[in-house]
């Protein structure tokens, strides 16, 4: 079986659902994995699956020496926190350590973080299907030299790899895709549920769009879960929320003035505080028309 990564010591921060896909397609392809999780469960069964875990995030950092960290958090300051806070990676870190932060950040910030360290953006998109399958599409901000040190990373857990630009490029990215992703599942909600009002089988309205010009991801993954009512969570609400938040933020800072957007945000606003059910799969927006 071909190991493209043996030989490479990999350290991970972020056992979630993603991260924890990720961290094991870089252990399956050879690479030393040494790990660090918030809570235990998800270091112990990494452990179990023949990773190794770090005590604390400086050792984590001097474990790793010169090579790469990948980070897969949930939000900007839990980022800054993570690796430039009291007791954060930044205190063990060598000078030529690459960071890969796989998650979803600000922009601004992102740009910061480059200008201190070796950092790499790559949001991706593909959710936990693709992160289980290693099919993400992965959309990578920074230099040349530290994109070419990452690409072997993102070939064991992506396919569709996309060198963007300098840093924050692949957050901007990131952005533009998730834009499209919140208001698309707010339109196929809205869709299945007129359909449903007006006594026609939404499984039915679903199967008859996906062969015309409506057909999109959206509409077979989540326009499923909502004809099955089935929003265990994949892709939590309360992160889209965050999502749509940064998009607002960049819109603004960039002078896109959005009416779309801002309704966008005021549905999930609604759907995760008002509403409470920021714990649902994002696909859950679907019971905001019920």
């Amino acid at each position: 079986m071909n190991k493209p990564l043996t030989g490479h010591k990999i350290g991970f921060v972020g056992l979630g659902n993603m991260g924890r896909a990720n961290a094991q397609h870089l252990h399956g392809a050879g690479a030393d994995v040494v790990v660090w999780n918030r809570s235990d469960a998800p270091a112990e069964a990494a452990v179990a699956q023949g990773m190794r875990r770090a005590a604390t995030l400086p050792e984590l950092a001097r474990e790793i020496g010169a090579g790469v960290i990948c980070i897969n958090l949930t939000s900007t300051d839990v980022v800054e926190q993570i690796v430039f806070g009291a007791g954060g990676l930044i205190e063990g870190l060598h000078k030529d350590a690459l960071i890969i932060d796989f998650g979803t950040t600000g922009v601004p910030e992102t740009k910061q973080f480059a200008k201190r360290v070796h950092w790499v953006d790559a949001p991706v998109s593909g959710g936990q299907v693709g992160a289980q399958a290693a099919t993400l599409t992965i959309m990578a901000g920074g230099n040349d030299a530290d994109f070419q040190r990452a690409l072997p990373i993102f070939q064991a857990v992506g396919k569709n790899i996309t060198h963007l630009g300098p840093s924050g490029s692949g957050q901007v990215t990131k952005l533009a895709n998730q834009l499209i992703v919140a208001q698309t599942i707010d339109a196929v909600a809205q869709a299945l549920r007129m359909a449903e009002l007006s006594g026609v089988d939404p499984a039915l309205v679903r199967k008859a769009l996906l062969g015309g010009f409506a057909e999109s991801r959206i509409l077979d993954l989540h326009g499923d879960r909502m004809v099955r009512r089935d929003f265990a969570p994949g892709g939590r609400a309360t992160l889209q929320l965050k999502d749509v938040r940064l998009m607002c933020e960049l819109a603004d800072s960039v002078g896109l003035d959005s009416p779309t957007l801002k309704n966008s945000l005021a549905q999930w606003e609604k759907f995760v505080h008002e509403k409470g059910l920021g714990d649902l799969d994002h696909s859950g927006l679907f019971r905001l028309y019920e």
